[in-house]
């Protein structure tokens, strides 16, 4: 009967375990199977679909624009230093001391600064811009005085101010639209001052998340007013012969500027050390100069992009708009559609690769994106262009989030699927225990390994078959395989295989056991026992009995995946495993045979009788059998 062992059509232990009831590759199998594949796919194409559409939706809405506006702050940001052409004179703490508050002050003190820088000519400044709005008259003497000293002063550049106030408005094709940029007036300096210098709106315009970092330089309004950087700048760039180069801007006349210094990094002195003579005029010779508020009581300070802690004051922000367009440190937002465009068919494309790479390849893979991502964009932001950066980076997370729970997370669940199934062919106490320790070292191939090899049949269970229906023929069946499997497993053995009414266990493989070949018996001997219960249970539902004849021999065997490299299966060949197969041919119902090596090696825990020399088929000499009567 078993002349031709073969092994069953399976891939080895750990693929057993899986497909432990594989069935044949039927057309309707390989027709669930092509189904199951382009289900999986369609999944698969929906999580692509899902992972492009939440990028679209969060960068079109703006979604999380503060922590994009402060990654990208922190990422575009490149200090290189201020410029010492920049200079400030702040009314600061020092001055209020020395002359009081502000609101009390007289122009004067602005017409003598004005005179004390340019009284001469060698020596002033290139430019001075005045940020402080001298709207309305108020002493006629002094404001004479104003007007006369920034006359003759150098080029002198004034501050105005924009006020915005909504309103509705019609488009070219007569649609109405709230235009809430709508410019309002303008609050200009009095006429007299208003004829002695250039006027320079000095609105700040705060971004979404409350901080400066865009400018407008023009905005059309009557007189087409200009910026007061703008302004300043121009007229330094003319006065060295030089073109002011005129950076482009998005359709809102907006552009983005890098600051170039932190808060009170700009060379900034007391205007009272200039009024007293402490520093002298010559110190701003050539120089953009800048008058302005430098304290907290004017209120004149403002979050800006250059750093998360103190505000800055206006003053030194247009100090930092005026760098920005000396140095080109300006850009433009990459539209969100042509960012999109480029980004979205790359993330698919490593999307879909990343399904078939392991998770730390993954991981690093998106961590490396993610790194890329943010080069990119600082390579883009010194040419002039900004992308964003919250949004990936989200999406990077989210993809790991997503990899970690469908590559690790669902290998677990695989694994423990697996596990449960595994404990069907080897004992559950021994899976158990490999999965506390994590060892899963399985030698693949073959190695030769010292086993106990049993194989149990049913006696007469041909013609019970052929009188019982075919149900209950499957029941008794069943309940054998059942009471076989579980004794088997019960002690530890390897279920190797059912072939037809009979069943074949390993004892020693895959791993090691201790006192295997008494195990091997004690499998035997619980079958017998089972055997007595179950067929006074058949008989009792059928009118029928079964019992068992069971062979055990122990040796050298060959153990390992046997079989093709499509088809194969961990298994145990050899001598032993042949000698095993014959004794169970030979056993008479409810009889144990068992080899002189098993008796030898379990004499004094057994009790046997010995049969005598048997004729084995395939083995040339006769062989020494022993019937084993009970055991400890």
């Amino acid at each position: 009967m078993f002349d031709n062992l073969r092994p069953d059509s399976t891939r080895g232990i750990r693929q057993r375990a899986k497909k432990h009831a594989e069935q044949p590759r039927t057309i309707d199998n390989m027709s669930r199977e092509k189904h199951e594949k382009n289900y999986q796919n369609l999944i698969l194409i929906a999580e692509a679909i899902i992972l492009v559409c939440i990028l679209c939706v969060t960068v079109f809405a703006s979604a999380f624009y503060s922590l994009d506006a402060a990654i990208c702050d922190k990422l575009y940001t490149n200090f290189r230093g201020v410029s010492n052409d920049i200079r400030i004179i702040a009314i600061d703490e020092e001055t209020l001391e020395a002359y009081g508050n502000f609101a009390n002050w007289s122009r004067q003190k602005t017409a003598d600064l004005l005179q004390l820088l340019c009284a001469d000519q060698e020596n002033e400044p290139a430019v001075i811009g005045v940020d402080i709005l001298f709207t309305g008259e108020s002493d006629a003497r002094a404001d004479a005085r104003l007007a006369e000293a920034a006359e003759k002063a150098c080029p002198i550049v004034l501050a105005s101010n924009l006020v915005y106030r909504g309103s509705t408005k019609q488009n070219r094709e007569g649609e109405l639209y709230y235009d809430t940029m709508h410019v309002d007036m303008v609050e200009e300096p009095y006429a007299a001052l208003r004829k002695a210098g250039r006027m320079g709106y000095t609105n700040a315009f705060v971004a979404a998340d409350g901080r400066i970092r865009y400018t407008k330089l023009f905005e059309d309004h009557n007189t087409n007013a200009e910026s007061f950087a703008w302004s300043l700048y121009e007229i330094y760039e003319n006065a060295r012969g030089r073109q002011p180069a005129l950076p482009p801007t998005n359709d809102a006349g907006q552009l983005h500027f890098f600051y170039s210094g932190q808060v009170g990094e700009f060379s900034h002195v007391s205007l009272k050390s200039v009024l007293d003579g402490t520093v002298p005029a010559s110190e701003f010779k050539d120089c953009i100069v800048l008058l302005g508020p430098y304290a907290p009581g004017f209120q004149d300070a403002y979050a800006s992009a250059a750093e998360r802690g103190n505000p800055m004051y206006g003053v030194e922000i247009q100090a930092n708009i005026i760098q920005a367009l000396m140095d080109g440190k300006t850009a433009l937002a990459v539209p969100a559609w042509m960012y999109l465009a480029v980004v979205c068919p790359l993330l698919l494309i490593f999307f879909f690769l990343a399904q078939r790479q392991k998770l730390l390849p993954t991981l690093l893979t998106c961590l490396t994106l993610l790194a890329l991502h943010m080069l990119v964009g600082r390579r883009l932001a010194a040419e002039g262009y900004t992308i964003t950066q919250a949004y990936f980076a989200l999406l990077i997370l989210l993809l790991i989030g997503y990899f970690i729970v469908k590559k690790y997370l669902i290998e677990q669940y695989k694994r423990k699927k697996m596990l449960s199934a595994f404990k069907k062919y080897v004992a559950p106490q021994v899976v158990d225990e490999l999965e506390k320790e994590g060892n899963f070292d399985l030698k693949l191939g073959g190695e030769k390994r010292k086993v106990a090899v049993l194989f149990v049949d049913i006696r007469g269970f041909t013609p019970l078959s052929e009188s019982l229906e075919p149900e209950q023929v499957v029941s008794i069946l069943n309940q054998y395989l059942d009471l076989t499997s579980t004794s088997i497993l019960n002690n530890y053995g390897m279920l190797d295989k059912f072939i037809g009414d009979a069943t074949m266990a390993v004892f020693n493989a895959p791993f090691d056991l201790d006192d295997y070949i008494y195990k091997a018996v004690k499998a035997a001997a619980d079958m017998r026992a089972g055997a007595d219960v179950l067929s006074r249970k058949l008989a009792e539902q059928f009118g029928r009995s079964v019992s068992f004849g069971i062979g055990v021999n122990c040796g050298e065997a060959v153990v390992g995946n046997i079989g093709s490299e499509f088809r194969m299966d961990y298994t145990a060949i050899g001598d032993t495993v042949n000698t095993a197969a014959r004794l169970e041919s030979r056993a008479a119902a409810g009889e144990i045979l068992i080899s002189k090596a098993v008796h030898d090696a379990l004499e004094g825990r057994i009790t046997t009788e010995e049969v005598g020399q048997m004729e084995l088929k395939g083995k040339a000499k006769a062989v020494t059998v022993y019937r084993v009567l009970e055991i400890e």
